[in-house]
């Protein structure tokens, strides 16, 4: 983030940029910053006005922690997000059409130079024309600035050259900058962290079932399929009376409970229930059989996501006829161990199997009018050769075979899924 400089050193930054190209294309033309209405009066006869005519508040940023400056031990002080809105105003020649032509130079070198790199920035501050910038620090912004322009209507540039310059009109583009963050200099005070929750037992949900994370047997960086086991650790898992697990709208009575941990199989759920991608399960405390009148709604635990990876069982591909080298179209079909849902995103992965540059290709499924465990998805312009499969439903990705023979000469590669495009 950048100290009170940040505005200007925007606006010296985009007229340094621009007068290199500008005197470049047309001799003797330059950038100036002064308002419209004075464009004329000591100004060159040929040039590019930047006019800073606006400035927003970022809804967006404004405000938030400085993160990233909070992970470097640095303390966290407040920030105001701003986006910046400029006038480009071309004069010049009419008969050479130099005002046009300078607002092609302009349009071409923003279009070109979309973000505000901190090479650009730097130069900016060292100009020797420009000592009031080197104290600047908005090169060490850690949030992209970007350079988008305006679509102004008519509406708009008469309203902005009668209410806010009051002069007659020169063509004229508009372009925001967004996002500049200007930080504050006081920090604001932060509290001591809650060591521990005591509710003496008032509140109503003081001992509610709490999930914090969900894993299988070999960790929690273990991917979960159909036939995984389930590891749920957090607190107060363990009901008074009856423990149950709800997963794709079904409960279940998991073989293993403790008040930080439950196990339970995958293999426990009907597997036409399951659907690849992002599920959420919840641990459920049922009310107890005329019981209190505290428990008679039973008690349920946040909603905990975690990703249920698909398992290709089967796929198959078909080509049109082609010449050799030819690219090629045609279709493949994959059969899977779940459930897709007609509206879940398919996308099918085929990475060409080989260490000389391989080409890698991304199909979508298309529209689907029922679920199934079956997709087929066309594919085009793909050349020939042997193809490693991956499907992914919903962002959840099926896993590739690794070789694991210590003997093999691909050992610890990925052998398949494979396919082979003729």
């Amino acid at each position: 983030m950048s100290t009170y400089l940040a505005v200007a050193t925007v606006t010296a930054t985009l007229q340094r940029t621009l007068q290199m190209a500008v005197q470049t294309d047309i001799e003797g033309a330059r950038i100036t910053t002064v308002r419209p209405s004075e464009i004329g009066n000591g100004t060159p006869e040929t040039g590019v006005n930047l006019f800073l005519y606006q400035v927003i508040t970022n809804p967006a940023l404004n405000n938030i922690d400085a993160t990233p400056f909070r992970s470097r031990g640095m303390p966290t002080k407040r920030q105001a997000a701003l986006d910046l809105y400029y006038m480009f105003t071309f004069y010049g020649n009419d008969a050479e059409l130099e005002p046009q032509r300078l607002l092609g130079s302009v349009m071409r070198t923003l279009n070109d130079k979309r973000i505000l790199t901190q090479e650009m920035i730097r130069a900016a501050c060292r100009d020797s024309t420009l000592p009031f910038l080197q104290e600047s620090t908005l090169a060490q912004q850690v949030q992209q600035m970007n350079i988008v322009p305006l679509d102004f209507n008519l509406e708009d540039l008469s309203k902005a050259w009668s209410v806010f310059f009051q002069t007659p009109y020169l063509l004229s583009v508009g372009y925001k900058v967004l996002v500049v963050l200007v930080e504050g200099e006081e920090s604001p005070t932060r509290s001591l962290p809650i060591r521990d929750r005591r509710t003496n037992e008032l509140m109503p949900f003081y001992n509610q079932p709490q999930i914090e994370q969900i894993g299988t047997q070999g960790g929690v960086t273990e991917a979960i399929q159909v036939d995984s086991t389930l590891i749920i650790t957090g607190k107060q898992l363990k009901g008074d009376w009856a423990t149950q697990v709800r997963l794709c709208g079904i409960d279940i009575t998991p073989p293993e409970i403790s008040s930080t941990q439950i196990v339970l199989p995958l293999s426990q759920m009907p597997v036409t229930s399951l659907r690849a991608g992002i599920q959420s399960l919840q641990v459920v405390h049922p009310p107890m059989p005329n019981g209190a009148i505290a428990h008679r709604r039973g008690k349920e635990s946040n909603a905990a996501p975690f990703v249920l990876r698909p398992r290709l069982l089967n796929v198959a591909i078909q080509t049109t006829t082609a010449e050799e080298d030819e690219l090629r179209s045609g279709q493949i079909q994959l059969q899977t161990n779940l459930t897709l849902g007609a509206r879940q995103r398919i996308v099918v992965v085929m990475n060409e199997w080989g260490i000389q540059q391989p080409a890698s290709y991304l199909f979508d499924a298309p529209h689907r009018e029922q679920d199934g465990t079956a997709v087929t998805i066309p594919f085009q312009d793909v050349k020939p050769g042997e193809y490693l499969v991956r499907l992914m439903v919903d962002g959840a990705e099926s896993q590739l075979q690794i070789d694991d023979d210590p003997d093999s000469p691909t050992y610890e590669w990925y052998i398949g899924p494979r396919v082979t495009v003729h």
